[in-house]
């Protein structure tokens, strides 16, 4: 039997559930009925949710409640509810803790802007072109090996400890400052690299338009390459932004009152370690918004990139 195209197209609509007119102008059809076999695959669909939902629910409570068996039947549960999840050190321990809290927000605001700018500069100028730009470049190659080499306690504690010791006329021995310091040295080496891997990453054609068309190679790379850079390097670097945000806490070692600096007072004083959960959770409930952040935007410029949209 010979089927027609006007036919043929109805009977894909029908499967199909177009609901668009034939004038071609895209106005939806008020008379379309959706199909059988169409409700069907509604109806299997719903119901597949439903059921992986259920399924989903129930495991996770079995798992719940397998976790708190195997802890609540602990021999050493009592002492350990006791001396870690105590009401009473835990309402002792919030004010002081929150108070310690937003020095290391500040901290957080200031070596933020800091590793952005100085990461920026640093990936910069190990990708200048041209031999006399060869020391500058090596230089920041050097800084970026070293610092991220280096771990992050014992940088913060050559700052915060050996620098007070020189004595030095003119720098401070304030123990907040000297700790951001820290901080920012070791993350503008990673951010460093995460903006060097993003110009990298611009293909060399967007420099040869930009220059084209009369633009000198600072103009080309201010206004054509690293935009695009950014752009691509966003949530790599919200990442290290929430890493940098847990790392503040570091700079009680140098005996700044922040969250992790105010539990440890508590602790020292009632032998009670339900002040550390106090901050640790704390630092957990101002994480999370920052790690969705950065899961929302990595999922929106997925799909930009799957759909072929601009980055």
């Amino acid at each position: 039997m010979t089927v027609t195209k006007g036919e043929s197209a109805r009977e894909g609509a029908d499967d199909t559930g177009d609901t668009t007119g034939g004038a071609g102008d895209g106005a939806p059809d008020d008379g379309y009925v959706p199909s059988a076999r169409r409700l069907e695959r509604e109806r299997h669909k719903r119901a597949r949710a439903r059921r992986a939902t259920a399924v989903a629910a129930l495991s996770t409570l079995v798992t719940a409640a397998v976790l708190y068996l195997v802890v609540v039947d602990a021999p050493g549960w009592p002492r350990t509810k006791e001396t870690f999840f105590s009401a009473r050190y835990a309402r002792e321990a919030l004010p002081k803790v929150l108070e310690g809290l937003w020095l290391n927000v500040r901290l957080l605001l200031v070596c933020g802007v800091a590793v952005l700018v100085l990461g920026m500069l640093i990936a910069v100028a190990r990708t200048l072109r041209g031999p006399v730009f060869f020391p500058l470049r090596v230089l920041a190659a050097a800084y970026t090996d070293f610092f991220r080499g280096l771990p992050l306690i014992i940088n913060l504690m050559i700052v915060v400890l050996g620098v007070p010791a020189l004595r030095l006329q003119g720098v401070t021995v304030d123990p907040v400052l000297l700790g951001g310091t820290a901080l920012t040295l070791t993350y503008a080496a990673y951010v460093a690299e995460v903006f060097r891997a993003g110009i990298e990453s611009v293909h060399p054609s967007q420099r040869a338009a930009a220059r084209s068309l009369g633009l000198t190679n600072r103009q080309a790379l201010r206004h054509v390459v690293l935009p695009q850079a950014v752009r691509r390097q966003v949530p790599p670097l919200l990442n290290d932004l929430v890493s940098l945000q847990k790392d503040t806490g570091l700079v009680s070692i140098g005996g700044a009152v922040d969250a992790v600096r105010a539990a440890d007072i508590i602790v020292g004083r009632s032998l009670n370690y339900t002040p550390y959960i106090v901050a640790g959770l704390v630092f957990v409930a101002l994480t999370i918004p920052m790690t969705r952040l950065t899961d929302w935007v990595t999922a929106r410029m997925d799909r930009q990139r799957d759909q072929g949209g601009s980055l």
